[in-house]
């Protein structure tokens, strides 16, 4: 090789390496944005799903995924007309807690499956549902898997009156995200 043939290829390889360097901090910038919006958009919920999967990369691939599945589904907005009758029913379900907690309890899950279905979300298994919830209401999911583990207690007479109460406001807080209204209004 001539020097100046030398000379050409040590800038040219410069250069090259360069532009690998650059594609890597780009890549690093990438992911390091990519990071931060899955943490706004998923809350608390992105730390649970990396404690969960033991892994970072792989969490964010979890989330990724179930955001691309929930943009599939065809979530709607419901109707005033129909907010209100969930409403309704919500206040009767927490009215029948005075008399029968266990009872109440069971029918606030119940109601919450039911409205999530009128929204438009698949009923699958209950891991699913919370998953899936997690897209559009982060700030609750938490919530909704502490009232269904009290609920699941419960079946097993292991869950106190104090317990069914604060699952019930766990449930009326998740209601009142999925319906998108105060469901202790009256109208």
């Amino acid at each position: 090789m001539t020097v100046i043939s030398a000379q050409h290829h040590s800038r040219k390889t410069k250069l090259n390496s360069g532009d690998c360097s650059n594609r890597h901090s780009g890549w690093a910038l990438f992911q390091r944005q990519k990071t931060l919006k899955l943490k706004r958009q998923f809350g608390p919920e992105y730390n649970r799903v990396i404690d969960q999967e033991k892994d970072a990369r792989r969490a964010e691939t979890v989330l990724g995924d179930r955001q691309k599945r929930v943009d599939q589904y065809p979530i709607r907005i419901l109707s005033q007309e129909e907010r209100e009758r969930f409403a309704s029913k919500w206040r009767a379900v927490q009215e029948h807690f005075v008399d029968n907690p266990h009872d109440a309890v069971v029918q606030a899950d119940a109601l919450i499956t039911d409205a999530m279905r009128s929204r438009g979300y698949p009923m699958a298994d209950f891991e699913q549902r919370a998953a899936d919830l997690s897209v559009d209401h982060p700030t609750v999911v938490q919530d909704y898997r502490a009232a269904h583990e009290i609920a699941a207690r419960d079946t097993q007479g292991a869950a106190s009156t104090e317990d069914l109460r604060t699952a019930m406001q766990y449930y009326r807080t998740l209601f009142e995200h999925v319906l998108d209204t105060h469901v202790l209004q009256h109208h």
